[in-house]
C-alpha cells in the first residue's frame, strides 16, 4: 500500500490546527472523505440532481440508475442475498431505531419482553429498545473488554425477543465472536441484529456467513458522507415488518380508507431520499474495494499495536480494552487527569483525539470512571503521526500533573 498515494486523496490532512499540521485520530467518530467521494456528489448536484423513483425525465432515469446501483455495491460489500434486502436510512442509529421500532410491533407482547445486549453497546444499540418498551439483559463483559459467553447462555429465556450486540466496539476495540453469539441466539430461535458501524471499515463483513438477521452501519465511518446508512435484513423477516415512517414511495395504493405498502425495500424508504449522499456511499466502497479490506485492517491493526507499545513506555498511562482481538480503537487514561484537559492540550498541539465517555456509559460505569480519551486509526495514519500523538503527550503530561 503507497501510504502516500492514499493521503494524497484525502484533502484535508493537508489541513493545519493551530498552526501546526493535522495528525487526525478521531476516526471512530467519522473518518475523512477522499476527493472522489467529494467530487462524486458534487458531479451528482451540478449534472444529474433529480428526485428519483418518480420521474419520466432524464434526469431522474440517470440519478435512479446511480442511487440502485449503489444499493447492489452494498449487496455485494457485505454479500447480502439479495439487494432488496439493503435499506438505506441517515446511519446506523436509525437503522436499529427502524428495526426496534417496526419488529417491535411485529414480535413483543408487551408482557415482559426482554433483549439480550451486549455491555459494551453504544447508546444508540441500548436507547431504542428501551423505547420500545424491551427489558435489557446486558452480556457482561472482563476487565480487559470480552464478553462472557458462558453467561450470555444463561440470559436467554421464554421472554427474549432479539439479540442485539455490536461486532467492534467503538470504546474498547474488542472485535465480538459474532457469530458464535449468532449460533447461539439461533439455537434458541432468537434473531440477532448486529451494529457494524466500527466494523465496516476495518473487518470483511458477510452477513450470509454469519447468518445474521440485521446488521447496520453507517456511511461516515466507512470514508463517505455523513446522513446515510445501511440497514441490512433477512427478506422473510423485512416483509412481516411493518414500515417505521408513513409518506411517498412506501405505498401501492393509498385512499382516505385504507393504504396497502410496496414492495421491499422501498417499504422502508419514506420520502425523498439522500441521492448525493448514497452516490458517496457508493465512491467510498469503491475506494475501500480498491485498496482492499484485507490490507485496510492489515494497516490499522500495525499502527494499534505501535500505538499501544508506544503508550506503555508512559508513565502513569492506563490503556482500556486489551482484548485478544480488537481493531483500530486505543481508549486511555493519563493518571488522574480528566480525558477533557488531556484532549484540549493535545489540540493545541495539532492532534485530534475524541474524549468523553463515547456513547457508552455503562462501559465507564464498569470501570469507575468518567470516561476516557480515545485515539483511533484509518489507513491514511501513519507511524509518524502516532510518534507525533506519543510526542505531544509526553508535551502536555507536566501540565497535567
Amino acid at each position: 500500500m503507497d501510504i502516500n498515494h492514499i493521503r494524497t486523496q484525502f484533502p484535508i490532512l493537508g489541513e493545519q490546527v493551530h498552526g501546526r499540521p493535522l495528525v487526525y485520530l478521531d476516526n471512530a467518530a467519522t473518518t475523512q472523505k477522499p476527493l472522489r467521494v467529494i467530487e462524486a456528489m458534487d458531479i451528482y448536484y451540478r449534472t444529474l440532481n433529480a428526485n428519483i423513483h418518480r420521474g419520466a425525465h432524464h434526469l431522474a432515469a440517470a440519478a435512479t440508475e446511480r442511487y440502485e446501483a449503489v444499493r447492489r455495491q452494498v449487496q455485494s460489500l457485505i454479500n447480502a442475498r439479495h439487494s432488496h434486502e439493503i435499506v438505506f436510512t441517515r446511519g446506523t442509529t436509525e437503522s436499529i431505531n427502524l428495526v426496534a421500532s417496526s419488529f417491535a410491533k411485529l414480535r413483543f407482547t408487551g408482557d415482559g419482553d426482554e433483549v439480550i445486549v451486549g455491555g459494551m453497546e453504544h447508546h444508540s444499540n441500548i436507547v431504542p429498545w428501551q423505547l420500545a418498551g424491551a427489558r435489557l439483559r446486558p452480556i457482561p463483559f472482563s476487565d480487559e473488554g470480552v464478553l462472557d459467553i458462558k453467561a450470555y447462555r444463561q440470559l436467554f429465556s421464554g421472554h427474549t425477543r432479539i439479540v442485539a450486540v455490536n461486532h467492534v466496539s467503538n470504546t474498547l476495540g474488542t472485535v465480538n465472536p459474532v457469530r458464535e453469539i449468532i449460533d447461539i441466539a439461533h439455537e434458541h430461535g432468537v434473531p440477532v441484529l448486529i451494529d457494524g458501524a466500527q466494523a465496516i471499515s476495518h473487518l470483511p463483513v458477510d452477513v450470509q456467513a454469519l447468518g445474521c438477521d440485521f446488521y447496520c452501519f453507517s456511511g461516515h465511518k466507512m470514508y463517505g458522507p455523513m446522513g446515510v446508512g445501511v440497514m441490512y435484513g433477512r427478506e422473510e423477516l423485512l416483509d412481516a415488518m411493518p414500515p417505521y415512517q408513513g409518506g411517498g414511495e412506501m405505498i401501492s395504493e393509498v385512499s382516505f380508507e385504507r393504504t396497502t405498502y410496496n414492495q421491499l425495500p422501498f417499504k422502508f424508504e419514506a420520502g425523498t431520499p439522500s441521492v448525493g449522499d448514497v452516490i458517496g456511499l457508493g465512491e467510498a466502497i469503491a475506494f475501500m474495494q480498491e485498496v482492499g479490506i484485507g490490507t485496510l485492517a492489515a494497516h490499522e491493526d500495525d499502527l494499534l499495536r505501535y500505538a499501544s507499545e508506544r503508550l506503555r513506555e508512559l508513565p502513569g498511562v492506563r490503556i482500556y480494552g486489551t482484548a485478544p482481538e480488537k481493531t483500530s480503537v486505543l481508549s486511555f487514561l493519563v493518571g488522574e487527569a480528566h480525558p477533557y484537559d488531556v484532549g484540549t492540550l493535545l489540540d493545541q498541539l495539532g492532534v485530534a483525539v475524541r474524549t468523553g465517555h463515547h456513547c457508552t456509559q455503562p462501559i465507564m460505569d464498569r470501570y469507575g470512571i468518567p470516561g476516557t480519551v480515545r485515539a483511533s486509526f484509518a489507513v491514511y495514519n501513519t507511524r509518524e503521526e502516532v510518534d507525533a500523538f506519543v510526542a505531544a503527550l509526553e508535551r502536555v503530561m507536566p501540565l497535567l500533573g
